[in-house]
């Protein structure tokens, strides 16, 4: 008998190029995107934002803000280079029809970015729809 799937999540990867640095090092503005955005797309937080300073590593990152959020559909990430003008995020959910352009106007708007390179991942994609066990 075979086993009936979906699958079981969205992940919108968003990668932006030519932000505002002023934007972009503002950890405020990056607490507020992680606070508002599961609200926008109808999720619900299981905590409160979390940001943190992270320094530079004398590699390619030149420090900047990360900083998650836990939803119940999942987590929303978010990292800030604003020496590279550059931010890098995630939003994946266990929910069907993510509205990604709505994500990405959004991060579009709050940093100010001139482009965004994205790729959209069906995750689970051999989920069982029943107990297996």
């Amino acid at each position: 008998m075979e086993t009936k799937t979906i699958n079981f999540g969205e992940h919108l990867t968003i990668d932006g190029y030519n932000g505002n640095f002023d934007r972009l090092n503002d950890k405020d503005l990056v607490l507020k995107v992680l606070n508002d955005l599961p609200e926008i797309l109808g999720m619900k937080k299981l905590s409160k934002p979390e940001v943190y300073f992270a320094p530079d590593n004398d590699k390619n990152d030149p420090g900047g803000w990360s900083g998650f959020v836990v939803i119940a559909e999942s987590h929303i990430s978010l990292h800030t280079f604003p020496k590279r003008l550059f931010i890098s995020a995630d939003v994946y959910t266990c929910k069907s029809n993510l509205d990604s352009k709505t994500i990405i106007d959004y991060f579009t708007e709050a940093f100010k970015l001139s482009d965004a390179e994205t790729n959209f991942i069906k995750r689970g994609t051999r989920y069982p729809l029943k107990n297996l066990i």
